[in-house]
């Protein structure tokens, strides 16, 4: 019974976040990925091409906090909803410009 409410005072707090970041964006999306024993990531994208991530203990916190929050969850994260993300300098540099001999990120 504590887990139960420890999952729900979990699930409570990432939906807080999840509302947070869709307020700062205009909206979001979701996608929810497991990471193995670290969880479940919740992918975020926000309607203004903005995204983010939040990882919860388990998939069903990760569910229920999106139910919570009234995110929209996509099953995979396929072509059109990636396609929903900006990216910018940044993003490249980190991804992949290190590997590639980029600039470095200050």
């Amino acid at each position: 019974m504590a887990d139960t409410k420890q999952a729900e005072r979990r699930a409570a707090k990432l939906a807080k976040e999840i509302q947070a970041f869709a307020g700062k964006h205009g909206g979001a999306q979701g996608q929810l990925a497991h990471i193995g024993q670290a969880g479940t990531r919740i992918v975020l994208v926000g309607e203004d091409g903005g995204w983010g991530d939040l990882v919860a203990p388990t998939y069903e916190t990760a569910r229920l906090a999106a139910e919570k929050a009234g995110l929209t969850l996509h099953d995979e994260f396929d072509g059109e909803f990636a396609a929903k993300v900006v990216t910018g300098p940044y993003e490249w540099t980190r991804m992949a410009g290190i590997q590639i001999g980029g600039p470095a990120n200050g």
